[in-house]
């Protein structure tokens, strides 16, 4: 169980410094680490067997380091660890400014807005237009609240900061090795299926709590709140991921857009289906409604936390 003044600390630290660029972060280590195993054993014969091994090794070795580090810990210590490991894993502030930075940087001139939105997406964007850079922005900030906001968090009340760590281990090993791609097909297929079963409760109640929260920040009539929750329902399950398609289908369907279609990842084509019914111009009004949703939900799964270790 996690110390509520851990929570406190670490969510505030969060929301004053984000990630800035001058503090070390674990995260980085765990790149560091997997990168270093891909190149090792991602060649050869039985790479679905050495990308699972690869995967199982380093998300058993994080909950344990982490497990045995607090253990050591005086309560005083414990809490500043604490602290300290929930702020790392928590990125809202982080995506928040990188995705105004790309609608400010796409303002200025389309070139830049490119270069912008390649520091938060995985895809080419070497050729994206203005409106494909807008909605690349909102999509990532979309599945960030759930993966990187709502499912630390969860992860946190289900298993404690080691939980929360180990969490983020797998998301990282997702995010690298789990493409569909030839070279990541089947070493990164394992790392891909454990991703989408720890985000699976919750992708769908970053949805709901998406739908709920919406109805404070743009007032709406019960059939709109209905037609919202019908879309979510079916646009999500439209999605290549299991779980992906939900954060997204729910900001698609807010703010009456889509999202999704064919994307250049590491070389290769990869085609999503579209996300959403209405294939509008994205503009500045969308992007302040956007972070009003992804602030408003992250309090709420804030405050119910702390209720929650009372």
């Amino acid at each position: 169980m996690f110390k509520a003044v851990s929570l406190i600390i670490g969510w505030i630290a969060d929301r004053i410094l984000g990630d800035p660029e001058w503090l070390p972060h674990p995260i980085v280590a765990f790149g560091r680490v997997i990168a270093f195993g891909e190149r090792k054993l991602n060649k050869g014969q039985r790479r679905c067997q050495k990308g699972a091994a690869l995967t199982i090794v380093l998300t058993a070795c994080t909950f344990m380091f982490f497990t045995l580090i607090l253990s050591l810990c005086d309560d005083v210590i414990c809490i500043v660890l604490e602290a300290v490991c929930i702020f790392y894993c928590l990125a809202g502030t982080t995506l928040v400014r990188e995705v105004k930075s790309v609608f400010a940087a796409v303002n200025v001139s389309v070139e830049q807005g490119r270069t912008q939105v390649s520091r938060i997406v995985g895809r080419d964007t070497s050729e994206l237009s203005a409106q494909e850079i807008r909605l690349a922005a909102l999509e990532t900030l979309a599945e960030n609240l759930s993966d990187g906001v709502v499912a630390p968090l969860f992860w946190l009340v289900v298993l404690g900061v080691p939980g929360m760590m180990t969490y983020k281990m797998i998301n990282t090993l997702d995010s690298m090795i789990g493409y569909r791609t030839r070279r990541f097909r089947r070493f990164g297929m394992f790392a891909a299926r454990l991703d989408d079963v720890v985000n699976w409760v919750p992708a769908r109640l970053t949805a709901l709590l998406m739908l709920l929260v919406s109805v404070v920040i743009t007032p709406m009539s019960r059939s709109r709140f209905m037609s919202i929750w019908h879309d979510i329902l079916m646009f999500s399950k439209a999605h290549l991921s299991p779980n992906s398609g939900w954060p997204e289908a729910a900001l698609a369907s807010i703010l009456a857009c889509r999202f999704g279609g064919p994307h250049i990842y590491h070389g290769e084509m990869i085609s999503k289906p579209y996300i959403g019914r209405y294939n509008r111009e994205i503009t500045s009004k969308d992007l302040i409604v956007a972070i009003k949703l992804n602030r408003y939900v992250e309090l709420v799964v804030i405050v119910l936390l702390l209720l929650f270790s009372v």
